[in-house]
């Protein structure tokens, strides 16, 4: 769905941010991504509607939400509260209504100064660490409209402006969101097009290329690699990325260990998650892994 440019759905804007960029960072998530990864840590951030999530830790299952929803969006099954996507209007009526709290909404509709009022609360944090505003999601350019009015804002503001991102949008959309940001965190979950495709539902060709566009005109580019057990942690895999890396022109990489955070969101989601009860990998797991790519003249790290 894509945002006109006076609103979009946001799930969440983290303030003093560490880790999405230099210094102290705002982090705007956009709901809606075009990846369906099968280990995704934020599965909130895939679909570009409000959803609602149910915490039966929370649920006295009074049922008062069932019988209350307008458009039957909401059934009770084996004591597991089902709340269908389709119909839901994400009119917030059972999230106000719940008695014990066992409802929230995700994502709300923003408009480009409801974003800008938020970041600009921290400006002088910004000026003192060298930090800055970083998108993220989700995929924000699927809002490409809403995403450039936001950066050129800011950038009226001289404040540093990043982008999370999985790289899969059209060059058009591409080339155009990049003229506003001053770095791209550029994520790359599969150096082999099928593999990506069966791990994230898309072919990474697209990926490539826009990430070998952007570091031929001199962006500032941080290839992320999330390392994932039995999908791209082997040691063949570490050379075929470094393949990847260098036909596109990178010269170092930032790598990203599995880990179990977004786990209990499935299932407030009522989804399936592939990665029940995987353990999660560690820096120390992957130190051969590592090497290949500092053999190879890649600066890898962590």
């Amino acid at each position: 769905m894509e945002s006109n440019n006076k609103t979009s759905i946001i799930f969440n804007i983290q303030k003093f941010s560490l880790n999405d960029g230099p210094g102290i960072r705002t982090v705007v998530f956009f709901k809606g991504c075009p990846l369906k990864c099968h280990w995704c840590s934020n599965p909130e951030s895939q679909s570009n509607r409000i959803q609602i999530l149910w915490d039966c830790t929370k649920c006295s299952h009074c049922l008062h939400c069932v019988t209350s929803c307008p458009t039957n969006a909401i059934s009770h099954k084996h004591e597991i509260i089902q709340i269908n996507d389709t119909l839901c209007t994400a009119c917030l009526s059972c999230v106000k209504q719940c008695p014990s709290h066992a409802l929230k909404s995700e994502g709300s509709l923003k408009t480009v100064e409801d974003v800008l009022n938020v970041c600009l609360q921290d400006l002088d944090f910004y000026e003192e660490s060298h930090g800055g505003v970083t998108l993220s999601g989700g995929e924000a350019m699927m809002h490409p409209t809403f995403v450039i009015e936001l950066l050129k804002t800011l950038k009226q503001h001289h404040i540093h402006t990043a982008i999370e991102t999985t790289g899969y949008a059209k060059p058009e959309v591409f080339q155009k969101v990049i003229e506003h940001l001053d770095l791209l965190l550029f994520d790359l979950k599969h150096w082999d097009e099928n593999k990506h495709i069966q791990g994230t539902g898309v072919s990474n060709l697209l990926i490539l290329q826009n990430m070998k566009y952007a570091i031929s005109i001199g962006k500032q580019v941080l290839p992320r690699i999330p390392v994932i057990p039995n999908f791209n942690n082997s040691l063949n895999d570490a050379f075929g990325f470094v393949r990847r890396l260098k036909e596109i022109g990178a010269k170092e990489v930032q790598l990203l260990p599995f880990h179990q955070y977004g786990e209990r969101k499935y299932t407030m989601l009522g989804k399936e998650y592939a990665y029940q009860d995987i353990p999660a990998l560690h820096e120390e797991d992957l130190q051969d892994f590592v090497n290949i790519f500092q053999d190879n003249q890649i600066h890898a790290f962590f």
